[in-house]
């Protein structure tokens, strides 16, 4: 790799004063007796996780924690990271055995996202903080703008609320249905957890649930 720093450091718009961490950034645990990216990876990832976090409160001061948990979420998710490589063109140097390379590693979201959480893992062992946080505002800025302007629906927006907890989808059941069969109107329950739900009405199921997850988010983001 060392004949291609030079292009990958354009590609970065970083040039390290230790190489090696690079190196190591772009090596898959699969070359073995070289040093891999999963401790660089360990650090990136707080690394990436603190300056989003720190953007999206700076950026959004009117966003309760549950609306920026979900924006959050989408922004460091692997497919994220992974399309951060890609765009940069650094999947072509990501290092791998010839077993891995063979089963597809190179188009694999999660190795490329791997490498993505270490590049920013080693610019912060490099020099700090500072290149670290320079990089990831440069390239998820349209990003975390993107996720702001999101027109995404109340169900989408509650589960992914749930997946960023770790928890099981939210799971809607029909509690009525009233009114005569032309004009009916659908009283619907969602749960999340144990102690999570509500309920929303609506002339279809379909807007019940949309109304059920809109009642239940507003309820999330106003008490967390």
């Amino acid at each position: 790799m060392a004949n291609g720093l030079d292009d990958i450091y354009a590609l970065l718009g970083y040039r390290f004063a230790d190489p090696s961490l690079l190196e190591q950034a772009l090596t898959h645990p699969s070359c073995t007796g070289v040093p891999n990216y999963q401790r660089l990876e360990f650090i990136g990832d707080r690394v990436l996780g603190a300056i989003i976090a720190q953007r999206l409160y700076r950026e959004y001061p009117t966003f309760k924690e549950g609306e920026l948990a979900i924006r959050f979420n989408e922004l460091v998710r692997k497919e994220t990271l992974a399309q951060i490589l890609l765009r940069l063109g650094l999947d072509r140097y990501v290092r791998l055995s010839i077993g891995e390379e063979d089963n597809g590693g190179r188009q694999k979201p999660a190795i490329l996202a791997d490498c993505c959480e270490a590049v920013i893992g080693a610019m912060f062992m490099d020099s700090g903080f500072a290149a670290a946080h320079e990089f990831v505002e440069k390239h998820w800025q349209d990003l975390v703008a993107g996720v702001a302007l999101k027109d995404k629906d109340a169900k989408t927006l509650l589960q992914e609320w749930a997946q960023g907890r770790g928890m099981a989808a939210p799971s809607y059941r029909e509690i009525s249905r009233d009114g005569p069969p032309h004009e009916p109107e659908f009283t619907v329950g969602v749960t999340v957890g144990r102690k999570h739900e509500a309920t929303g009405k609506g002339a279809s199921k379909r807007v019940a649930e949309q109304s059920a997850a809109r009642s239940l988010l507003d309820r999330l983001n106003g008490t967390e």
